[in-house]
């Protein structure tokens, strides 16, 4: 009888023993396969936020391994950063032309000032039209000559090209020449307008037609 006690309550202990190992087993598969579902789900939803990882054909269903998602994904970081440095060098290159422009526009704004209220310029007061004119014609007569010369690719190109361009096409007599050129088409184009007075054709040397474009618009 006492006997038989005894094995009942060793029994009864292996039973709990097991028990407990039993649940904890359980315990660590569900924990196990929580991580699991949370590094998938992880997965998928890489997978759908890269566009390198997504397939073009949506009739099929597209199975990409996890490797080639954490490729993928690198490579598109990689591109955005890259992306990113170069629309800040565009910014700062921009935050640099408005600040020249800023300079340039006070600049000529003290001169036409100054000009002005010089004595006796009142009589012989030239419009801020002719004015722009006759720049915009200079600075595009010249901008075509440093779009074709100027390269763009890094710093030690703009730089040497821009040299060389300056010495080629901003030479004093060639300046002058643009000048005269487009004060000759201005003066051109006021008297066919019945304006102006007629210009010697000799007066200034040839220069190509600068203002056509703008009044025949």
């Amino acid at each position: 009888m006492a006997e038989s006690n005894y094995e009942d309550d060793e029994d009864s202990d292996m039973g709990a023993h097991l028990s407990i190992k039993d649940r904890r087993r359980e315990a660590h598969t569900q924990a196990e396969q929580k991580r699991r579902d949370a590094i998938k789900k992880g997965y998928d939803f890489l997978q759908d936020l890269v566009p390198m990882c997504q397939n073009s054909d949506n009739s099929q269903s597209y199975k990409v391994s996890k490797a080639t998602v954490l490729q993928k994904s690198v490579d598109y970081i990689h591109y955005m950063q890259n992306c990113k440095k170069k629309q800040e060098e565009e910014v700062a290159a921009l935050k640099k032309e408005v600040v020249g422009m800023t300079i340039l526009k006070l600049n000529y704004e003290q001169i036409v000032s100054a000009h002005q209220n010089q004595p006796g310029n009142q009589s012989r007061q030239v419009s801020d039209d002719v004015k722009f004119e006759v720049f915009r014609a200079v600075i595009d007569s010249l901008f075509q000559t440093f779009d074709l010369s100027v390269t763009m690719n890094n710093f030690a190109e703009v730089s040497g090209s821009v040299i060389q361009w300056v010495e080629e096409h901003c030479k004093p007599q060639i300046l002058r020449e643009i000048m005269c050129g487009v004060l000759q088409q201005l003066q051109q184009h006021e008297y066919a307008s019945g304006i102006g007075v007629p210009v010697s054709n000799n007066a200034f040397p040839p220069h190509p037609n600068i203002f056509s474009s703008t009044h025949d618009q």
